[in-house]
């Protein structure tokens, strides 16, 4: 009857209008995309990371990143990048593709294509940024002496390594929002205002921890104490 129907059920429609029915589809699928964003997001963030300290750990390189820049990257990085790529609002466009198989894998083909490629990037980007001795002498406003090296933990060289790495991953949140590939990363953000907000906040707090911050949590996050120029700043 009635009532098994209901206790069988995944969603229950309180009305008769079939306007209802299409409104629980689209907001059904908008919330498996939004599952599949963040994934992609954050899975190619790890693989980045994993893959940059790999690197670093087999060639004997000091790798940029500190347990505690990680742990900046879970607390304001990923918790953020959840927050906002779920708010992305359905569009019609939603109704426009076949249903998907239950059995389906929730990682794409696609997906893993886009993941597997930004985290490539970034990696080889990291690695040159680290590596290269000619980059690093044209470093505009470094400053040598004993107490502030030109490359490791504390030096203006790190510390734009891991700035321009938390850089990408603010940027990556935008290439997060769509899973088919597309190129325009910008269309619909005039409709989630709450996305771009919370991007600008992102972007607060890494000038904070990098500028204000640093003379406290110099020792803690190895950053240089005074911070980045505005010409580093450019740069990143």
């Amino acid at each position: 009857g009635t009532q098994i129907a209901k206790d069988a059920a995944n969603i229950i429609l309180l009305d008769d209008n079939f306007a209802s029915i299409v409104v629980a589809a689209k907001w059904g699928r908008n919330v498996f995309d939004s599952i599949q964003k963040f994934l992609q997001f954050q899975l190619t963030v790890n693989i980045s990371i994993l893959s940059l300290n790999t690197i670093c750990a087999v060639s004997n390189t000091e790798s940029p990143l500190t347990v505690l820049h990680l742990l900046w990257l879970n607390l304001i990085m990923d918790s953020a990048a959840s927050v906002a790529l779920a708010s992305e609002p359905p569009t019609d466009a939603l109704l426009n593709r076949p249903p998907v198989n239950r059995n389906e894998f929730i990682i794409s083909k696609q997906m893993m294509m886009n993941m597997i490629g930004i985290a490539i990037y970034e990696v080889g980007l990291m690695m040159f940024l680290l590596k290269s001795e000619a980059w690093i002498e044209w470093l505009p406003d470094k400053i040598v002496n004993d107490d502030d090296p030109i490359r490791g933990h504390k030096s203006r060289h790190y510390t734009m390594l891991f700035n321009i790495f938390v850089l990408m991953q603010v940027f990556n949140e935008y290439n997060a929002r769509f899973l088919q590939g597309e190129w325009q990363i910008w269309r619909g953000l005039d409709k989630n205002p709450l996305y771009l907000l919370i991007s600008v906040g992102t972007m607060t707090f890494q000038v904070v921890m990098v500028q204000v911050a640093a003379p406290v949590l110099t020792h803690a996050l190895k950053i240089h104490p005074d911070g980045l120029s505005w010409r580093q700043w450019l740069i990143c």
